[in-house]
């Protein structure tokens, strides 16, 4: 072991040996410190505990789910099994969440718009102006860092006391006596988690499959998209990045995601000796746009997304062109002025169940409605409607249907949620 004399000798070693470069040309990069805090029964393998809300996916849907749930009084555990939170805004670098807004008015707000509204602020970004209807649906998009997004998450999380468990995912889904036992694995750790209620956020709905609820999926999916920068820095929060599309995309179990990447990434790499550019950026998956999608207690089809269907049980609005993107691309359908699409809650519970609900694109549509339902905004109302709804069932000991749908939406408007007729 060394000596607190040889490591300091040690570090000032390193330190003139990195300055006596910089006159060569080399950067010197600064080193700073912080300690972890000690992690309780860190070298335990298998791991027992009880919640109330279990959300598993941290992505756009699931990190907002959890907030809410933590915030309205409930033990809350986020099981994620990447390194980080936010999902296709920042493991995919769709870094350009859309759309809050329609017709000249904000339609979505709440918990996702305050973190997306503080980091485009600390990040001393710009916003578009809302009371403006654009020509084009993309040009009020919300531009992002998306490192700085991933971060204020995790704090909110923290300031909402949710617990984040990365890297682990369900093995086992299993009724209990209360709600559910949930197996779940990860690097070194066995996790046994007793819950009362379950948000699946996973944008598969995994957790539904598990069980042997009813999904639906059609057998072509559209393209995946590879999200890259070479040739120029890529500037967070203030430019696009360059995309792949990865034609055949899978999302549907660790294979077929294997394949995705690899595919883009030998893609990528092709270009880059092609042109003879440095490659400056490169996310670190692809982006799926679709999966399975749930059947539930409601469908929303595609004539209830154009026609702007008000449902009795509206939990959000949503708002975005029917975005389908195949082989020959996208030709954005918008919808007719005025409209503005709701969501409701039943389309979140899956048909049949009780104590578990979904939030994100795989919520129960057909595949045309879900081409609009499934952008992060949209994802961040549902998110938030799903972590209220299953904070108190699990608080008055029910199942999420049960609630009063007045309830659902008092705690909505008191973390700033816009409830549809509220606009």
């Amino acid at each position: 072991m060394m000596n607190d004399d040889k490591k300091h000798s040690r570090r000032n070693f390193l330190q003139h040996t990195l300055l006596g470069g910089a006159g060569l040309g080399f950067g010197v990069a600064t080193t700073s410190e912080v300690q972890a805090a000690p992690t309780p029964d860190a070298f335990t393998a298998e791991i027992e505990q009880t919640v109330d809300v279990l959300v598993i996916g941290g992505g756009t849907a699931g990190h907002v789910a959890a907030i809410q749930a933590g915030l309205a009084g409930v033990k809350t555990l986020l099981i994620e099994r990447g390194a980080q939170l936010g999902g296709a805004m920042t493991t995919g670098g769709v870094a350009f969440p859309g759309l809050f807004d329609a017709w000249g008015k904000q339609i979505i707000a709440g918990i996702g718009w305050e973190l997306v509204k503080e980091s485009v602020e600390l990040d001393s970004g710009t916003f578009p102006n809302f009371a403006k209807v654009p020509q084009h649906h993309w040009q009020n998009q919300v531009f992002i860092n998306q490192f700085l997004y991933a971060i204020l998450a995790e704090e909110k999380c923290e300031k909402a006391g949710v617990q984040i468990a990365y890297y682990e995912f369900p093995q086992a889904v299993t009724k209990s006596a209360d709600g559910w036992q949930v197996d779940c694995i990860g690097f070194g750790t066995k996790r046994r988690v007793t819950c009362k209620q379950i948000i699946d956020c996973t944008g598969g709905a995994e957790v539904v499959g598990l069980l042997g609820l009813p999904r639906l999926r059609e057998d072509e999916r559209q393209p995946g998209s590879f999200l890259y920068m070479m040739g120029k820095a890529h500037d967070p929060g203030r430019n696009q990045i360059h995309r792949l599309y990865v034609h055949g995309a899978d999302s549907t179990n660790s294979r077929t995601v294997t394949t995705a990447n690899l595919t883009g990434r030998k893609s990528i790499l092709e270009e880059l000796r092609k042109k003879n550019q440095r490659l400056m950026h490169l996310q670190p998956e692809t982006g799926f746009r679709e999966s399975f999608r749930i059947e539930g207690e409601t469908l929303i089809t595609v004539n209830d997304y154009r026609s702007g269907k008000k449902f009795d049980d509206a939990i959000c609005y949503a708002f975005y062109p029917v975005d389908l993107h195949t082989k020959s691309g996208v030709k954005p359908e918008p919808l007719k002025p005025g409209i503005i699409p709701t969501i409701p809650l039943r389309a979140l519970i899956p048909k049949g169940s009780r104590n578990i609900m979904v939030a994100g694109r795989c919520v129960s549509s057909d595949r045309l409605a879900n081409s609009g339902l499934r952008v992060q905004a949209s994802c961040m109302g549902m998110g938030q409607a799903a972590g209220a709804a299953a904070a108190l069932a699990a608080k008055a000991n029910t199942t999420p249907l049960d609630v009063p749908l007045k309830e659902i939406h008092d705690l909505l408007r008191t973390h700033g949620a816009i409830i549809p007729g509220d606009v």
